[in-house]
């Protein structure tokens, strides 16, 4: 029986092509196995007791309830670093724009089109839209992932002093990144030394609001700052503020609000920084190969809500995956109902994330639907497939 996805947004076709003859895509969500989404809003969905994943095409999944998925089994998963490059290049192009008022002397030139004098007098209006250069100035970065380090490097090459705060930092981005950024150990030093800061974190409880009054008033006086991460990881009231007084010289943020296309000194996108043609193909193609690797094998590739866990390609005669809680002793529980069974475990992948964590049983003998409906009996069990 061919598996059914649904997909919430437009997704490119190099993505679903990938998915072949043992899947259907479907309109209706209630009878979806796997749903692809980009920007639409899930938080009022109801989520079907049928959904298995949900494959966010991108990095950000504020639009998805990640704890109402865990709670029920569904697997959410996002596309680290297949919008990365696309991101990084606006960036630099925005710090560019942000240095030297380029827009504005565009705008001068549509605005003098019938000018006969145009050449001289742009000679003379010029002036007012001088700016400086990046090369030399301090750049500091917020959070480097997969964007913010691919910032790093490339600002680097242009002659820019990178500096970079990130107490999460892995050890793959570690190692992607030049030698020669410095690595400060506080949001607080890379404020007090940076021309120009550009913030890259996800949108959680604890970088919701985190510049703020506070940490305005630690910035150099006109300070370049840009914003491609969320719109409230900067408080309203305080960047206007700090936009105001000169603190900040200008903002460059890539999220239209109400609040923020009436800021003063502001270059509002509108959400460009994953719109190219190249991140939109590099997302479906991540997104359907995380569904079609957790259907098809159980396994967990860059899930949210979920740990980690690669159990290879199943090449057992059974294979059962099971979403658990995080509790004391379920394990041997597991292995219990097996050993009642005589049913011999050739393998075995557990994984734990917080409160949630995700078990692979690989069986040396086809799975026998009894012992399914046993483990799903056991308390703290949140739900039990057969793979295979």
């Amino acid at each position: 029986m061919s598996k059914k996805v649904s997909c919430l947004n437009p997704i490119a076709l190099c993505g679903l092509n990938l998915l072949g003859d043992n899947y259907e895509i479907i309109e209706d969500n209630n009878d979806a196995d796997a749903i692809l989404v980009r920007s639409a809003q899930m938080h009022d969905m109801e989520l079907s007791d049928k959904l298995l994943a949900v494959a966010r095409a991108g990095a950000g999944v504020n639009n998805i309830p990640l704890d109402k998925c865990a709670e029920k089994g569904i697997v959410v998963f996002n596309t680290p670093g297949a919008n990365a490059n696309g991101v990084k290049e606006l960036v630099m192009a925005s710090m560019i724009l942000a240095s030297r008022d380029i827009v504005g002397g565009i705008e001068w030139v549509k605005d003098n089109v019938a000018d006969e004098n145009v050449a001289k007098d742009a000679e003379k209006a010029k002036k007012a839209f001088a700016g400086t250069e990046i090369a030399g100035k301090k750049l500091g970065i917020i959070g480097l992932g997969a964007i913010g380090v691919l910032v790093a490097n490339a600002a680097n090459r242009l002659g820019m002093e990178v500096y970079g705060c990130d107490p999460f930092i892995s050890v793959k981005n570690a190692l992607n990144m030049s030698r020669d950024i410095t690595l400060v150990n506080s949001y607080d030093e890379l404020y007090a030394k940076c021309d120009y800061i550009t913030v890259h974190v996800p949108l959680l409880d604890a970088t919701r609001g985190l510049l703020n009054k506070e940490a305005f008033s630690k910035m150099k006086d006109g300070v370049i700052l840009l914003n491609f991460s969320r719109d409230t990881v900067c408080e309203a009231d305080a960047i206007r503020e700090a936009l105001e007084s000169g603190k900040v010289k200008k903002y460059v943020v890539d999220f239209p609000t109400p609040e923020t296309v009436t800021l003063p000194n502001t270059i509002v996108t509108p959400h460009l920084g994953a719109s190219t043609q190249e991140s939109e193909d590099n997302c479906a193609i991540m997104a359907v190969n995380e569904i079609k690797d957790f259907i098809e094998n159980g396994n967990i590739i860059n899930s949210v809500n979920f740990p980690q866990c690669d159990a290879g390609v199943c090449d057992t005669k059974g294979r059962i995956t099971i979403c658990h809680k995080n509790v004391h002793s379920i394990i041997s529980k597991f292995t219990g109902i097996f050993g009642d069974a005589a049913m011999n475990i050739e393998n075995m992948v557990n994984k734990s994330r917080g409160d949630y964590a995700y078990t692979v049983l690989d069986t040396s003998d086809a799975t026998n639907p009894e012992i399914v409906e046993k483990l799903k009996e056991i308390e703290g069990v949140i739900r039990v497939r057969i793979v295979k």
